[in-house]
């Protein structure tokens, strides 16, 4: 068997292939999976493997490990993340956080693919989000506001506007109005002609918030933040009612993006990982949020009846009980490793399907 590599360009090429649909269907069934295995803890199993991440230090990064097992779904992976220190030099920082995921062979244990995983992270987030949203939101967005520039960010709003073409006004806030927002703003408005796409600073030159952002908080159906602050964004006050939000920033206690008394509004949050969110989601810590409040994503789920896509219906009862609980709703996530297991193979199945990769013949 040869070693398939898929670099950067042909990730991105095989990224391009899959619809929203597809995307949110691969992750209900992650997340179907997961809740089973929550649920299931006392049963000794191999399917569904978590283990802590390692973390090996250097002068200029701090390097992630973090193995992941899913089976029958995709099997084992690990996917390596290096995050510059502060002391790293500028050019360092400037090249991000460089990522790959290592997919093995469930039969023989050899390395089946090494797959470029820079921009699947925010991918798999973005398809969490959007089914979270498909199935908690309960009329069409009209408009949605993001907080942050990066690649969290970009890949959320590519894949929401494209779902939801009701959105007519699209808001994105950053730190600053810098090349990237730019950058973001003028993709995306190439991409979706039809949309009222803006960029804006969150506070102005002053420190105070910038006049345009109460208004576009109170009249977003959608609100998407991904930024690492350690403080709200926007306070409470300025959210209406009925208002969906999806928190992917923060992961650690120390981290804040909305402010406590938005999270008790929700009365129950909807996470993606309960073992992850009760240590990293600092506004769930915080808010000191009962076990009985948080709601898995995978509980939110349940397995269609007929074998056509997608694989996966509403759980009305939770779904209903989570949308009554308060007057807004909430998705917050952390991540999971086995989101990454998923979708690197899903890549690496459709890259194989339609001939794209580099495969080492003689590798082994």
């Amino acid at each position: 068997m040869g070693l398939l590599v898929l670099p950067g360009h042909v990730v991105d090429q095989v990224v391009s292939k899959f619809t929203p649909d597809e995307l949110m269907n691969l992750m209900a069934r992650v997340f179907m999976d997961l809740h089973a295995s929550y649920e299931a803890q006392e049963t000794a199993s191999n399917d569904v493997i978590i283990p802590h991440r390692s973390t090996v230090s250097s002068h200029n990064h701090h390097a992630l490990f973090m193995p992941s097992r899913l089976a029958p779904l995709a099997g084992t992976a690990i996917k390596i993340v290096s995050v510059p220190t502060p002391q790293a030099s500028a050019l360092v920082k400037a090249n991000g956080l460089p990522a790959s995921t290592v997919v093995l062979d469930e039969q023989t244990g050899e390395v089946a693919a090494v797959v470029n995983a820079r921009k699947l992270t925010p991918l798999r987030n973005a398809a969490s989000s959007l089914l979270a949203s498909s199935i908690l939101v309960a009329s069409l967005p009209q408009s949605v506001v993001a907080v942050g520039a990066g690649g969290q960010i970009a890949a959320h709003l590519a894949l929401f506007l494209s779902q939801y073409p009701s959105i007519k006004s699209c808001k994105v806030f950053n730190r600053s109005v810098n090349a990237r927002l730019d950058s973001l703003v003028g993709a995306l408005r190439t991409e979706h002609a039809g949309v009222d796409i803006s960029g804006h600073a969150l506070v102005d030159d002053a420190g105070a918030d910038d006049p345009a952002l109460p208004d576009a908080v109170a009249g977003a159906d959608i609100i998407i933040t991904a930024t690492s602050s350690r403080q709200a964004l926007f306070p409470s006050s300025y959210v209406s009612p009925g208002t969906f939000l999806c928190l992917i920033g923060s992961y650690t206690p120390a981290m804040h993006e909305v402010d406590t008394a938005l999270i008790r509004r929700a009365g129950k949050v909807v996470v993606d990982y309960k073992a992850g969110a009760a240590i990293e989601a600092g506004e769930l810590i915080d808010a000191e949020f009962a076990p009985a409040d948080v709601v898995e994503l995978g509980e939110l789920l349940a397995a269609a009846s007929s074998e056509s896509a997608p694989a996966w219906t509403a759980n009305h009862h939770v779904v209903e009980d989570v949308r009554s609980a308060g007057d807004v709703t909430i998705f917050k996530s952390v991540g999971v490793g086995v989101q990454d297991v998923a979708i690197a193979q899903a890549v690496v199945q459709k890259a194989q399907r339609i001939g794209l990769g580099t495969v080492i013949e003689d590798y082994y």
